[in-house]
Order: structure tokens, then C-alpha cells, then sequence
């Protein structure tokens, strides 16, 4: 009987590299619908906070006349689209559209004694046409909050006193300045509105207006001001979330998701998902960066936003500061102007990338009926894959686990597919890169040590010692040096390992982008967790791997470890070991940070290549890997460069994790990592070979004058 279970267990994993297999092929033409879907969209849409020039105006001593100026050099420079928001008094009193006050100012301007008891606020518009669109304005935005308003008069100019205090009133958002909107517009800018959640309660009545009022200013996207998307703070109640979104999708706009923010704006995913996805990616330069980075740098920042992250829209923020060099008051615009005009500008070199200026739209997704069968089968492949990893760990377990697999997948399909598709491909992306290079261990192992394996004990049997007995050159009965193959064939033999274990490792890749073949991932709306998990996993599974199941019992491997007196440089080691992968890990995903000298080989290597390589894998894991290959078929020290050598394999699945990165660049990024580390390994080898070749003759020469 157990027999035959391993007999059944054996043929079982010979189908689930068939079912693999499978999933793999299923998973092509859903990463050919991911391409087509990424070449749908193209262009990319300048965007300068209005707010902010505004703000820099203030500071000039004709602030109308620079604002004139501006707008007509921000158009020439390349900028398409102001940024609006809901106005706000203050904002309106930038726009030159009123002056305010508090009551001892106004009483102080009336000439009179400042009124006991009283804390207004004054409202004086500059002309009759202030008067008539921005007092309508005010009157509608103060009812809202049930804050009566007056008219009041002052020396033949009109005005409104609020009954509320100066600095409750500049807090209360009013609705978008149509003489603003007018100025723009004039001028030959879209506008790209900015609603906030803060007028409270939500009137999907004046909102309906409100958007009807920017659709005719051709307003075609919003962007939200705050943490929160219109219409999240009364969801519960007024259920005006999912209004909000029925009424973008009856004026035909869309929404901007902002790149990088430490917590996505609430309520963005179910308002993204209302509107069938009509969301694009913007990239914020700051105010600081706007004055203190260099105008090269800026520019090569949107590029590589464009081409690596696609993103569409550029958010342009501006500002001042005081200048001692300069004796005064300096904005960041002139350095803007050199960021995107010229043949190095970012215009320039983004539509010499294929990025022209215009504006951004949405990706066009496909969603052909064949498409969830065959994601259906990637599932099933991700199952059986995962399968073979738990296999090669505990033997005689294939078939029950992959039942066990496959319900489970259905049932957390049930409850949650989003969270069901995220774990079969993450443990898809954990076991490719973990059986390859199982794989290629065990064919190492084969080739020095040979298939014969002791019974019990931690020893492995080397070949021609049936007996098990340590062999010649041995140290702790463990043998550290294989004899009987020379350099070249040890040399294309690691070669062959490299080109194989690496293929393995790809298996993952149609399978993460498969399963995670949502829009929402390519907006990151939706984010594949588990990717520190993903840069341990295997790390730890193949040092595992080498410790305990690299000939004997793993059993009594792990016994005999648990029993040896522990050393004071295994603790040192372990230190050592721990610092390393804390670093490591630092330095994964978006929140690793980068010195100065390696962004500028990151730089160098963007426009050598035209696609950065990722640094970790070909300038260490990739050689490494092959290095340790090569050393491992003589020395058994070798092991543990194809231990760090995993780092490589893992790190190439990770970039299909990144899925806001076009395909297309990770395939490219991949394989070029893949080929410039072969050519570092194969320069190590070649030091390695003068080395100990140095360091024979040196031996030799060493033993000659002892024996003299």
C-alpha cells in the first residue's frame, strides 16, 4: 500500500508540471490583453496649480500684470491645464475679485469705533461683475452652514458683512470662481476642477449643477483636495458616495488617482470602481522640488514616470522663498521653465518617447467572455505549482495537498477573489523561484556528491564509498572538495544550470500577471500585498533546502543541528546575517531610499540602456549565482553563493509585482539584468580561475623550498 501512495504521488507531480504547464500557456493571451490595454493610452497632461500662481503674484509689486505674464510663459512652456479648486474667500481675494475685513478693520475704514460685541466679517467686491457672479456665490455657500448674510455698502462699492468671524469664514468652501474659469479659458487652458469631501451635507442637486457648470467649461476630469473623495463622509447615510459617482458617469468625467501617497485618498476604490475605471495616474512634483531640484533631474523624473510607472498627468506645484544672495523674494518658475521647454526638456523628451502633450485618458479595457476560463485555469496552475513547492519539502503529500489546494481556492474565491487571486500568486511567484533553484541544487548534488543518500545521520555518501565512511580531503565527515572535472566542463555545465534555473523562476511570471489582471493593479487602486514575503520566502526555503534535505534524513540532519554546541562566530555570523536582511529588505519596494551616487547610476543606466536593470540582480545575485554554480561542482563552499544567488531569481518574479509597469518594460528589464549578469558572472569565474591558479603555484613553489 505505501508503495503504491508513492508510486500515485510520483505520476501525480508529473501532472502537476502538466497542469503548470497549462497555466502558464492560459495566462499569455491575458498578459497580450494587459499590452494592448497599456498602448491604449498615450498622452500626458501638464498640469500647474493655479492656487499657486496666484500665491507668487501676491508677492510682485503689478501682481496683475504678472499674472498676465505667467500664464502666457506657462503656456508656451508647455503647460495644457490649471488646477482649480472651490474657491474660498481668501483664494478670491488673490484673484483680485474682493478685499475682506473684520469689524474693527471695517470700522477703522468707516472711520468709527470698533462695535462692542461684534465679530463679523466685511466683504467688499471690486466692481459690479465681482458683484454679480461671486456674491451669489457667497450667499449660497454661508446658507449652507444657516450663517446669515447681509448687503452693506461702502463709499459707492457693494459688498456683503457675513455673520461669522474673519477666521471661520476664510475656512468655508465656496463653489468654483466662473470669472476664474472664464480667465482660463480665455486663455487657451483646460481646467482640471478639485473638488474637496467638505461641503457637508451632501446635495447631489447642486453637485449635479456644479458638474454641469464645469462640463460646459470642457472640465473632463476631477481631482480631489483633501483625504477624502466627494461624497465618502456621508456614504452611510445619504448613500452619496455612489451618487457622486452616477453623476460623473452622466457628465462623462473621470477622476485622477496621485502616485505615492502615504495613505490613498478614502473611498477612491469604490469610486474608481463606480465610474468603470475612468482613472489616471498623476505624478505631484512639490514645491520644494520645484525649487531646489535641477531642471535635467525634473525632466528625467517625468520621463521616467511616463515610461516606467504610466503615469499621465503631471501635477506642477510652484512657491517662494526668501533669498538672502538675492535680497528678496524668489520663486521657483524660471527653474520650471528650463524643466520643460528646450530640446532637454521634459516636453520635448516625452514626446520623443511617444508621450505627446494633450490630454490624459483612461486605458481601454477589454474584457472579452474568454477571459475568466482561461484566468480560471492560470488559478488551477498556480495551485499545482504550489504544490510541488510543499512536495519537494514533506514527500508523499502532492495529491491531498493539491485537493486541499483547490478547495480552498474556491472557498476564499467565495469570500474574498481579490484576496484569493493575490495568494495563489504570490505563493506562484515564492515556489518557481524556490524550485528552480531546488532544482539546480539537486543537479549539483548529482553531479559531486551522486543520488546515493545515507540512511540516517547528517553525512551524505559520496560516491564509490558505499560504506559511508568519510573520504579522503573530508573535514567533520563532510566532504568540501570534489575531484574529477575540469574547469571548462565545469564552466558550461554551470552555464546550462543558469540558463535553466532561470527559465524555471519565469514560470511564476505569467501566473502574478495572469491572476493580478485587474485594471485596478495597473492603477494601483489595488496592490499586490506579500512582496516581503515574497523577498524572504525563498531565501530562507533554499538555505533550508541545503541544511536539511542535500543527502540524509532531514530528520536527523535537523537533530544532529539541534545537539551541536553553539560557537561564538555562529552568533557573530547570525548578527551579521540579521543586519544584511534587515538592509535588504530596506531597501525593497517603494520605500527603500537611495544615496545620491547610486541615482546617479541609476540615471547613467536608464540612458545607456533605455531601461534600468534592477541593480541587486545583475551587478550581484545573477553573477553570484553563476559564480556559485561553477564553484559549487568542485567546492562545497560554493553553496552559499547559490543561497544569495536566490536573491536574483526572486528579485525577477518581484518586477512583474510592480504591475503599474508596463509589461513590456519588465520583460525588457528582466532579461537584460538577466544578460549583463551572466557577463559579470562570467569575468568572476575568470578572476576566480587566475586566482587559485596564482594561488597553486604559489602553494607548490611554497612546498618545494620546504621539502629543499
Amino acid at each position: 500500500m505505501l508503495h503504491n501512495w508513492r508510486l500515485w504521488n510520483r505520476k501525480a507531480k508529473q501532472w502537476l508540471w502538466v497542469v503548470t504547464l497549462l497555466g502558464v500557456v492560459a495566462a499569455l493571451p491575458l498578459g497580450a490583453l494587459r499590452m494592448n490595454m497599456e498602448s491604449t493610452s498615450k498622452q500626458v497632461e501638464y498640469v500647474f496649480d493655479y492656487r499657486d500662481l496666484l500665491e507668487i503674484a501676491e508677492y510682485q509689486p503689478r501682481s496683475g500684470e504678472f499674472l498676465e505674464e505667467q500664464l502666457a510663459g506657462l503656456k508656451s512652456a508647455g503647460i495644457t491645464t490649471m488646477s482649480l479648486y472651490e474657491s474660498s474667500l481668501k483664494e478670491l481675494y488673490l484673484a483680485g475679485r474682493l478685499t475682506y475685513y473684520n469689524s474693527k478693520d471695517a470700522a477703522q475704514l468707516r472711520g468709527e469705533l470698533e462695535p462692542i460685541g461684534q465679530n463679523y466679517t466685511y466683504v467688499l467686491f471690486t466692481g459690479a461683475e465681482e458683484r454679480d457672479k461671486i456674491g451669489p456665490l457667497i450667499r449660497d455657500a454661508f446658507a449652507r452652514f444657516d450663517i446669515a448674510v447681509r448687503d452693506w455698502t461702502f463709499e459707492g462699492r457693494d459688498g456683503l458683512v457675513i455673520e461669522t468671524p474673519l477666521s471661520d469664514a476664510l475656512l468655508k468652501p465656496l463653489s468654483f470662481d466662473p470669472m476664474t474659469m472664464d480667465t482660463l479659458r480665455d486663455a487657451g487652458f483646460r481646467i482640471l476642477a478639485r473638488y474637496s469631501d467638505r461641503v457637508l451635507p451632501f446635495d447631489a442637486a447642486e453637485t449635479d449643477r456644479q458638474l454641469a457648470e464645469l462640463k460646459s467649461y470642457g472640465v473632463e476630469r476631477i481631482l480631489f483636495d483633501g483625504d477624502k473623495v466627494k461624497g465618502y463622509t456621508d456614504q452611510a447615510e445619504l448613500n452619496s458616495l455612489t451618487a457622486f459617482g452616477q453623476l460623473l458617469n452622466k457628465h462623462g468625467m473621470g477622476i485622477v488617482a496621485i502616485e505615492n501617497l502615504k495613505k490613498p485618498q478614502s473611498g477612491m476604490n469604490q469610486l474608481a470602481y463606480a465610474i468603470g475605471y475612468n482613472v489616471t495616474r498623476l505624478y505631484s512634483l512639490s514645491e520644494n522640488d520645484a525649487t531646489a531640484v535641477s531642471p535635467e533631474t525634473i525632466a528625467d523624473r517625468f520621463l521616467l514616470a511616463a515610461k516606467d510607472r504610466n503615469i499621465r498627468m503631471f501635477f506642477i506645484n510652484a512657491g517662494v522663498q526668501s533669498s538672502s544672495e538675492k535680497s528678496g523674494i524668489v520663486n521657483s518658475l524660471e527653474n520650471l521653465y528650463l524643466a520643460l521647454k528646450g530640446p532637454d526638456g521634459a516636453v520635448h523628451k516625452l514626446e520623443e518617447a511617444g508621450f505627446a502633450p494633450g490630454t490624459a485618458q483612461p486605458f481601454d479595457v477589454e474584457r472579452p467572455s474568454w477571459a475568466k476560463p482561461l484566468k480560471g485555469i492560470v488559478a488551477l496552475g498556480a495551485v499545482a505549482i504550489i504544490t510541488l513547492l510543499i512536495a519537494a519539502f514533506i514527500p508523499g503529500v502532492a495529491i491531498p495537498v493539491f485537493l486541499l489546494g483547490l478547495i480552498g481556492s474556491a472557498g476564499l474565491y467565495v469570500l474574498n477573489s481579490a484576496l484569493m487571486e493575490q495568494a495563489l500568486a504570490l505563493g506562484a511567484a515564492i515556489a518557481a523561484p524556490t524550485l528552480a533553484l531546488v532544482w539546480a541544487m539537486n543537479r549539483v548534488y548529482a553531479h559531486t556528491e551522486g543520488k546515493q543518500r545515507a540512511v540516517g545521520g547528517g553525512q551524505w555518501t559520496t560516491r564509490g564509498d558505499a560504506g559511508g565512511e568519510a573520504a579522503a580531503g573530508s573535514v567533520f565527515g563532510v566532504k568540501w572538495i570534489f575531484e574529477g572535472m575540469n574547469a571548462a566542463r565545469r564552466f558550461g555545465m554551470a552555464i546550462a544550470l543558469f540558463v535553466i534555473t532561470a527559465l524555471i523562476s519565469l514560470i511564476a511570471v505569467p501566473f502574478v500577471f495572469g491572476l493580478l489582471n485587474s485594471v485596478a493593479y495597473s492603477l494601483v487602486l489595488q496592490q499586490f500585498r506579500g512582496v516581503s514575503l515574497l523577498h524572504l520566502a525563498p531565501i530562507g526555503l533554499v538555505a533550508l533546502y541545503v541544511v536539511l534535505y542535500t543527502g540524509g534524513s532531514p530528520v536527523a540532519r535537523l537533530r544532529n543541528l539541534l545537539t551541536l554546541p553553539i560557537k561564538v562566530w555562529w552568533v557573530v555570523v547570525a548578527m551579521v546575517a540579521a543586519v544584511a536582511g534587515m538592509y535588504y529588505l530596506s531597501r525593497t519596494g517603494n520605500a527603500g531610499e537611495a544615496s545620491t551616487i547610486e541615482l546617479m547610476f541609476r540615471n547613467w543606466l536608464e540612458s545607456t540602456f533605455g531601461v534600468r536593470p534592477r541593480t541587486k540582480e545583475f551587478l550581484l545575485a545573477h553573477p553570484l549565482l553563476l559564480l556559485g554554480l561553477f564553484l559549487s561542482l568542485r567546492y562545497r563552499a560554493g553553496w552559499v553563493f547559490i543561497i544569495v544567488g536566490s536573491i536574483g531569481q526572486l528579485s525577477m518574479v518581484d518586477t512583474f509585482a510592480h504591475i503599474h509597469t508596463p509589461l513590456y518594460i519588465s520583460i525588457i528589464r528582466v532579461f537584460l539584468g538577466l544578460g549583463l549578469g551572466f557577463v559579470i558572472g562570467c569575468v568572476l569565474i575568470g578572476v576566480w580561475q587566475l586566482l587559485e591558479g596564482a594561488w597553486r603555484k604559489w602553494l607548490k613553489t611554497r612546498i618545494i623550498r620546504l621539502a629543499e
